[in-house]
């Protein structure tokens, strides 16, 4: 079942687990250690990053890695950009008051 990506990064879990393995490859278990919850609810985590695409799997011997898919974060980067430049446009037109009220000072 593909979910939504923004089901991903809806839960903070899961975005620190983003945050986890955009810097490296990890094992369950090494994620894992830096949360305070069950190795079972990592895994259910990881399945839905998974979905999401979100995460690619390697094996190595017995291990399993995840990594990022980085390039799927684009689809949130596109999302996000609408909200970027409405709020660009918001401050460039208090800069155009500001400087118009600045220049009507004088």
């Amino acid at each position: 079942m593909r979910r939504d990506i923004f089901q991903a990064i809806a839960d903070p879990t899961r975005r620190a687990i983003l945050v986890l393995i955009a810097v490296q490859a990890m094992t369950p278990n090494a994620i894992a250690e830096h949360f305070d919850i069950t190795r079972q609810s990592i895994s259910r985590h990881l399945r839905i990053l998974s979905e999401c695409d979100l995460l690619a799997q390697k094996q190595e011997g017995r291990e399993i890695y995840y990594e990022l898919k980085i390039d799927k974060m684009k689809e949130i980067d596109i999302w996000l950009d609408q909200f970027r430049k409405i709020t660009e446009e918001g401050f460039q037109r208090l800069d155009h008051v500001l400087f118009t009220l600045k220049n009507k000072k004088k």
